[in-house]
């Protein structure tokens, strides 16, 4: 019984200690695909159990891989840039079976980009007038290029009619004469054209439809992008494109204005660049809302006139939220950063002054070690005068005073009796040391940790560093330092603060 169950271990680490391996097309281009161009294949392995198969690393790809191994993919045309021309991708696929049983392998991609041509939308009616210079800009809005590729448009010859030209950036302009003009109006008139991109010269045929104009019709205004209502900071711009044209013909309009319900938008806000086209261009500044409003909308209504006074109008609501001055913010927070600094470069110069005091007075202590004190003794009935001899210096000889002499022989040294105690100045000079280090350190920190301004606006933590300079200006040992609380704090310029502290920000 025991060797039968030994021969079944075996067996089943035999089984165990056998690797499995992913299998994927034994071909050398299979992993190369082109933007837009589907790769399908059969993920397996060489196990006769079925496994589960899994997908990692390929969010976002559009990779789809069933649990039976069916591998599918079409890269999209926005997964690699015109510019970068091919790009490696890289997935893993991992096999589990029943029993527990793992293997993975990672699949190398490399997507080439390719080329797509260009889109032309529906374009707006040509409406032409009689023996007048007719202009029609076809519109950027309506003619793009997936790839972002330059673009430039072509005539073909065969679809125009006589005098009509068409310049590679899409300005189709026609007189028709009066047979052309009466031709329109039963029979209204369809050019084709040709948009190619650079430098591929991928190709669209689009349509451009002229009629003829027998009416007096007003203007027709299209503002981009195309929002009745718009919402922005007080630090916000408003962008809006501004695109006008005439059934009667361009040259009938006559000008292109704005009315605000609030007066302080100025009509210079308005640049007409073309008769058909103008910019509308504004912010509102820190100022335009008021701190209880919130928001204000403002309501803007944009028109265009032609010579008979037709008009067309398009209304704008922009709605204008309080906003934060930054700039003040930032002014702010520099100078509480610049002023604790500033306290703090006066106290080390402080600090430094106080030391080099200390040091001298410290010398001239050391120096009056040597000398000793004597008192005077007062004399009352003298009995007999011996010599007596110090133990520091043989030389030192004084007069010894028997009967009622009162004498006072002294080893202090000439500081202890002239002036401060060494000891007192030793003590003095290490806090001096003491408080110099922590706040130059702390210092140090903080002036290169906020240098930057985006650093500065998490106010709690700028805050909270900026607390712990106090306690070491207003450390309560400074006292026994006897130094000058009345001095002035000196007005540094941005180089002598940089000297103490190298990472001091100017602004």
């Amino acid at each position: 019984m025991k060797y039968c169950l030994s021969v079944v271990l075996f067996f089943s680490l035999a089984v165990t200690a056998y690797a499995q391996h992913i299998i994927v097309p034994d071909s050398a281009t299979w992993s190369n695909i082109k933007e837009g161009a589907t790769l399908q294949f059969t993920i397996s392995t060489d196990d006769a159990h079925k496994p589960m198969f899994q997908l990692e690393g390929a969010k976002g790809l559009g990779i789809i891989l069933d649990s039976i191994g069916n591998f599918s993919w079409t890269p999209a045309y926005t997964l690699v840039d015109r510019l970068e021309k091919q790009k490696e991708f890289s997935v893993i696929v991992q096999a589990s079976w029943k029993d527990g049983r793992r293997v993975s392998r990672t699949l190398n991609f490399t997507v080439h980009h390719q080329n797509q041509a260009p889109v032309i939308e529906d374009l707006p009616v040509f409406y032409v007038k009689q023996s007048s210079a007719n202009q029609y800009q076809i519109p950027n809005e309506y003619v793009s290029d997936p790839d972002g590729d330059p673009i430039i448009f072509r005539s073909v010859q065969s679809q125009m009619p006589e005098g009509a030209a068409l310049s590679s950036q899409g300005l189709l302009t026609w007189s028709p004469s009066r047979s052309q003009f009466n031709a329109l109006k039963n029979n209204p008139l369809t050019i084709e054209f040709i948009v190619q991109d650079q430098p591929e010269k991928a190709e669209t045929k689009g349509k451009i439809r002229i009629a003829q104009t027998q009416l007096d019709l007003p203007p027709e205004m299209l503002i981009v992008p195309g929002d009745s209502v718009i919402t922005i900071k007080e630090d916000d711009r408003v962008n809006l494109k501004i695109y006008i044209s005439d059934p009667n013909g361009d040259d009938n309009i006559m000008s292109v204005s704005f009315i605000s319900s609030d007066g302080r938008i100025e009509q210079s806000s308005l640049v007409q660049s073309t008769p058909t086209q103008a910019e509308f261009t504004w912010t509102p500044g820190y100022y335009f809302v008021q701190e209880i409003e919130k928001t204000k909308p403002v309501n803007i209504i944009f028109f265009a006139l032609d010579k008979s006074n037709n008009r067309v109008q398009r209304k704008v609501s922009i709605v204008v939220k309080d906003t934060e001055n930054m700039d003040e913010k930032h002014k702010f927070l520099y100078m509480k950063y610049r002023s604790s600094l500033v306290q703090a470069k006066a106290l080390l110069d402080i600090l430094d002054n106080n030391y080099d005091v200390l040091n001298k007075a410290y010398r001239k202590a050391k120096r009056g070690k040597k000398n000793r004190s004597l008192v005077n003794a007062s004399l009352g009935a003298t009995t007999g005068l011996s010599p007596v001899v110090l133990d520091t210096d043989p030389s030192k000889v004084v007069s010894a005073v028997g009967g009622t002499t009162v004498l006072t022989l002294g080893t202090l040294e000439a500081t202890e009796v002239l002036g401060k105690s060494k000891n007192d100045i030793m003590d003095r000079l290490k806090i001096n040391v003491e408080i110099r280090n922590q706040l130059q350190l702390e210092g140090d920190n903080f002036a290169r940790k906020y240098a930057l301004k985006s650093t500065r606006l998490d106010e709690k933590t700028f805050n909270s560093d900026r607390d712990k300079l106090l306690p070491i200006i207003n450390n309560q040992k400074l006292i026994t330092l006897e130094l000058d609380a009345n001095k002035a704090t000196p007005n540094y310029t941005v180089q002598q603060m940089k000297k103490t502290f190298p990472d001091f920000a100017e602004e």
